[in-house]
């Protein structure tokens, strides 16, 4: 676990769409372009091995524009494969938000940011005292047979709250707009009332584009 003192005020950025992470929870990379390379291996230099994940946003005026929100995970596994590529897997440490972009000779972004509003991402498993997981599962095999998709439902049904909403959440093929709108979910209870309309929609047909409209 870091401390709240330990978090650096600037971070490696890895702008990848559609890519989730969230606190407490694991994110596997495939890393082979030569910058993030760098970014990679500048990271684990650093004390807490940090890279920030953060969804593009076109929509702010610039076609590289950034969330203002993102999640920093802590590199805590990785190979190389034998023509230079890293899998590497991003632990969820504490979501940020972006204040400025840094300018330097780095190949890769970097941005400062600020910590503060997040410190229950620090702390404790949530739990969600209104989860009705019956409905949830129910819903799911709707949604996992309409795309053609197979699961491991023992599994699913066993998980804890936030392993399974943070996970599903993280899994799911949704545009990246509700990526983000989960991410900047307050709670866990809000995280699973939006993962839960997102699949309700995605049942009806509809698309991201209507839904943000």
């Amino acid at each position: 676990m870091i401390k709240a003192a330990d978090l650096p005020e600037t971070i490696a950025i890895f702008p990848l769409p559609g890519a989730l992470l969230l606190p407490r929870s694991r994110l596997p990379l495939h890393i082979f372009e030569p910058r993030y390379l760098q970014m990679f291996e500048d990271a684990l230099k650093t004390d807490t091995r940090l890279i920030g994940m953060v969804q593009p946003n076109p929509m702010r005026g610039k076609k590289d524009g950034l969330h203002h929100i993102g999640c920093a995970g802590k590199i805590t596994q990785f190979s190389e494969t034998e023509d230079g590529r890293y899998l590497v897997t991003l632990s969820g440490i504490s979501r940020f938000r972006v204040v400025e972009e840094v300018s330097g000779f780095s190949p890769y972004r970097k941005c400062t940011v600020k910590w503060e509003g997040f410190d229950r991402d620090r702390g404790p498993e949530e739990h969600d005292r209104g989860f009705d997981r019956h409905s949830l599962m129910r819903l799911l095999e709707k949604y996992f047979t309409a795309r053609g998709l197979s699961t491991d439902w023992e599994t699913l049904k066993d998980a804890d709250d936030e392993l399974l909403i943070n996970s599903l959440s993280m899994l799911l093929d949704f545009e990246p707009e509700d990526k983000q709108a989960l991410l900047e979910a307050p709670s866990l209870p809000t995280r699973r009332e939006t993962l839960v309309t997102l699949i309700e929609f995605a049942l009806r047909g509809g698309s991201s584009e209507e839904m943000l409209q």
